[in-house]
């Protein structure tokens, strides 16, 4: 994989989640890339949040790297 494919990979994905504690349900409703000057993100959502749900950004693990693999249909 080229330099170029690997920086167009989200550095963090974005998450809701409702409840609180063994009751918490993490649903991910987007995609952040770092900026390059390491600043601040750009946001790309799938969905917003509605509710009282709180919004997070996580580093992506090898699951939703698989996940979000061109062709897959996000499966």
């Amino acid at each position: 994989m080229s330099d170029k494919q690997e920086s167009n990979r989200p550095t963090h994905a974005i998450y809701v989640i409702h409840g609180e504690g063994k009751k918490e349900r993490w649903t991910r409703i987007g995609a952040a890339w770092q900026h390059k000057d390491k600043q601040g993100f750009s946001l790309s959502f799938e969905a917003y949040p509605a509710g009282n749900g709180r919004v997070t950004l996580r580093v992506p693990t090898e699951k939703d790297a698989a996940e979000t693999q061109p062709g897959n249909g996000g499966q």
